[in-house]
C-alpha cells in the first residue's frame, strides 16, 4: 500500500470539528488554503522519507498558520528601552484624549472640507489652524504629514531654482537618512553654506546674500550638540538681516515642544512662539515628537506665506487625513491647560516621572521577572538607569530611572541574546536593550496601570 494513501484528504480535514471552528474565526479561503498548504507539505516530506504527520498534528499546523495570519504586524509591545520617544516604536504615545477624538472621527462622517455654518466648502487645515496660531502667535498654519514633508513643501515653494543660505554646522542628518542637502536639491533649492561647523557669524549669512537668495534658514539640532569654542547667529540678528534684504526668515525646529519643559525640570527646548517673537516668518516642527501628537509636520508664521505653500500643488500630495486630524485637535487642546499637560500628555508624563516610582514598580515586578528566568543561568537585580528622550530630542540629556539588569553567570554571554530574543516573543513583546553585558529593562515608559498585565505576560516566557 502506498503510504501516502494514509495521509488525510483535505475535504476531510476541512469537515473536522476543530477546523470547522477555524473556519468559522478565521474564514474558509485562508482555512482551506492552509490546509491544502499543510497535506502538500505532509506529502513532499513523506517522499523525502519522512514519517507522515496523523490528523491531529495536520490540524495543529493549520490552527498555528491561521493565528500567525490572524496576527496584526502593528502590534503593542513594552518598551522598555529607556527611549521614550522611540522612533521604531511610534514615537510619542497618545493621550486618551487623541485616541477617543480619533475613534470618534473613524466610526463616523465628519466635518473634514465642509464648513457647517455656511453650508459650504471648507479647508481642513481649519480645524487646527486657530489651535496652532494661539499657541505659537503665528497668523497662520497648515499641516502636512511629517516634518520632513513640512521642510521639503517649504523650500519648493519659496526657493525654487533660488538660494537658501544655512550655518554649515546645521546641516543635520536624522534618521532614515533625512539630510538637509539633499532634501534642498530634491525641492529645486540651491544650498549655500556659511561659516565653519563651529562657529558661524551674522556677517557669513551677509556676505553670502546675493539677488538669487530666497531665504535664509536656520536649522536646529535636537539630535546632536556642538560644545566648546562655538557660535551661533541670534535668531533675532537673523531675522532683522533677512527682513533688511527683502527676504523671508525660516526656522525648522525638528523637534518641536508647545511649552517651556523647564517648567517640568526638563531642559529647555526653543519653541515655535519664541521663534515667531524674534522675527522668524515661517517655522516648521514634528507632531509627534515633544509635541506629544500624532505623525505630523506643522508649519506656523506669516499668512502671506502659508498662503503661498497651501497653493502648491504638493501640498495635497502631502496633507493629513481626518484621523491625524482629530487627534492632534485633541493634542493641542491639551496645551490650552498648562498647569495639567503633564498629568494629561502621555509623552510629557512619562519624560518627567519621577525616579521613585520606576523603583517601586521594579520592587513590585521582580517577583515576575525572576519566576520567569528561574531556570537560566542569570542574575536579575534593581539597578538604577538613566533614561533619554529620543527621537533627535535634547540627544545629550538623560533621565534618571530605574528598573533591571540581567547578566549572565560566569561566561555565558550567549544567554543575554536568547533571553532577549524570547521576550520579544511573548503575546506583547518586550522591547529592551543589551548594554556592556547586561540585558536592561528600563521601566519608564512603564505605566502602573499596566503592571498586571506586563507580570501575566511573562507567564509565556520560553527561552530555547
Amino acid at each position: 500500500m502506498n503510504p501516502l494513501s494514509q495521509l488525510p484528504s483535505v475535504d476531510r480535514l476541512l469537515s473536522d470539528p476543530a477546523v470547522v471552528s477555524l473556519t468559522e474565526l478565521h474564514g474558509r479561503a485562508v482555512v482551506t488554503q492552509l490546509v491544502r498548504a499543510a497535506v502538500a507539505d505532509a506529502r513532499e516530506a513523506a517522499r523525502a522519507g519522512l514519517p507522515l504527520p496523523d490528523a491531529a498534528s495536520l490540524i495543529a499546523t493549520v490552527g498555528a498558520g491561521a493565528t500567525a495570519l490572524a496576527t496584526p504586524k502593528l502590534r503593542p509591545v513594552f518598551n522598555l528601552t529607556g527611549t521614550v520617544l522611540h522612533t521604531n516604536l511610534g514615537r510619542a504615545p497618545l493621550p486618551e484624549e487623541a485616541i477617543a477624538a480619533m475613534a470618534a472621527a473613524a466610526r463616523s462622517p465628519c466635518a473634514l472640507e465642509y464648513d457647517i455654518e455656511t453650508g459650504g466648502r471648507g479647508d481642513r487645515d481649519d480645524i487646527v489652524n486657530e489651535l496652532l496660531c494661539e499657541l505659537t502667535g503665528a497668523e497662520a498654519a497648515t499641516v502636512v504629514n511629517n516634518n520632513a514633508a513640512a521642510v521639503f513643501l517649504l523650500l519648493n515653494t519659496l526657493a525654487l531654482k533660488k538660494e537658501v543660505v544655512v550655518s554649515r554646522g546645521e546641516l543635520i542628518e536624522i534618521g532614515g537618512a533625512f539630510r538637509v542637502p539633499d532634501i534642498m536639491k530634491r525641492a529645486g533649492a540651491k544650498l549655500v553654506e556659511v561659516g565653519t561647523t563651529n562657529r558661524t557669524h551674522l556677517k557669513d549669512f551677509s556676505e553670502a546674500t546675493t539677488p538669487r537668495t530666497a531665504m535664509l534658514m536656520k536649522i536646529h539640532a535636537s539630535n546632536y550638540a556642538i560644545q566648546g569654542f562655538t557660535h551661533a547667529v541670534p535668531e533675532d540678528e537673523l531675522a532683522a538681516l533677512a527682513h533688511e534684504q527683502g527676504l523671508p526668515f525660516v526656522i525648522d525646529l525638528g523637534s518641536g515642544t508647545l511649552t517651556d519643559l523647564e517648567r517640568w525640570g526638563l531642559p529647555h527646548e526653543p519653541t515655535p512662539r519664541e521663534n515667531i517673537a524674534a522675527g522668524a516668518d515661517l517655522v516648521s516642527f514634528s507632531g509627534d515628537k515633544l509635541l506629544g501628537g500624532p505623525q505630523a509636520g506643522l508649519l506656523v508664521g506669516s499668512k502671506d506665506l502659508i498662503a503661498r505653500i497651501k497653493k502648491n500643488p504638493l501640498k495635497r500630495a502631502l496633507r493629513v487625513g481626518k484621523i491625524t486630524l482629530a487627534a492632534l485637535e485633541a493634542v493641542l487642546r491639551l496645551y490650552r491647560d498648562p498647569d495639567r499637560l503633564n498629568e494629561r500628555l502621555t509623552a510629557l508624563q512619562q519624560l518627567t516621572r519621577p525616579e521613585f516610582q520606576m523603583q517601586a514598580a521594579a520592587e513590585r515586578l521582580l517577583p515576575a521577572l525572576q519566576n520567569a528566568l528561574d531556570s537560566l543561568p542569570v542574575n536579575v537585580e534593581i539597578v538604577p538607569l538613566l533614561s533619554q528622550i529620543g527621537s533627535g530630542s535634547l540627544p545629550v540629556d538623560r533621565l534618571p530611572s530605574s528598573g533591571f539588569a540581567i547578566r549572565p553567570q560566569g561566561k555565558k554571554s550567549g544567554v543575554l541574546n536568547r533571553i532577549e530574543a524570547a521576550l520579544r516573543g511573548l503575546p506583547r513583546p518586550v522591547i529592551g536593550r543589551i548594554d556592556n553585558g547586561a540585558l536592561l529593562l528600563d521601566l519608564r515608559c512603564l505605566a502602573a496601570a499596566e503592571e498586571a498585565e506586563f507580570a501575566a505576560n511573562l507567564a509565556g516566557f520560553l527561552c530555547s
